[in-house]
């Protein structure tokens, strides 16, 4: 199982997919850990078992024991802050803003990694959660931290091409049933 893997399993007429998936994994100027850590946090995000099992199994081989759980710990914390904030941020009663979350989030203070590694991981989770307000917090302490845009595009590009192997190829899998 392997990112070559997966792209053959994407259809002809998600040929984009396919190179897209090459470059931005394949052709990556991330360092090992801040891809690897993302390609596994937004294969996790996607909910795409097809696409977890096909890029797992690289990205463990990539990624030390602490950024393995690490990245897997972004997309779980990740997973009920997209949607707590998210949720806050969309109510028109702004009042819930000022109310205490009282939710724990112990990870995102120590996550075991260089805490840059965590926020990138963090961004590209919550781009494909949806969540504005994560999206800008994660974004802000990225640059206060020196991480160029260009590199932050591609956390997001990333997360924008792993979700979208995800649906085509769980699409496929639900059409072929």
């Amino acid at each position: 199982m392997s990112l070559d893997s997966l792209k053959s399993r994407i259809p002809d007429y998600a040929k984009d997919l396919k190179l897209n998936l090459g470059s931005v994994i394949g052709n990556s100027d991330l360092p090992a850990q801040q891809l690897w850590g993302t390609v596994l946090s937004t294969a996790i995000a996607s909910r795409s078992a097809i696409v977890l099992r096909e890029l797992e199994p690289e990205a463990k081989a990539n990624l030390s024991p602490e950024a393995y759980t690490a990245a897997k710990a972004a997309a779980a914390v990740m997973a009920m802050n997209n949607v707590f904030y998210r949720t806050r941020h969309l109510l028109s009663d702004h009042e819930y803003g000022n109310l205490r979350a009282g939710l724990r989030m112990n990870v995102i203070g120590n996550p075991g990694v260089d805490k840059v590694d965590f926020e990138f991981w963090s961004f590209a989770v919550s781009a494909i959660n949806g969540c504005g307000m994560c999206l800008d917090s994660h974004e802000q302490v990225l640059r206060k931290a020196g991480v160029e845009r260009e590199a932050v595009q591609e956390a997001f590009k990333i997360a924008a091409v792993v979700q979208a192997v995800g649906a085509t190829l769980d699409a496929e899998a639900a059409l072929a049933e």
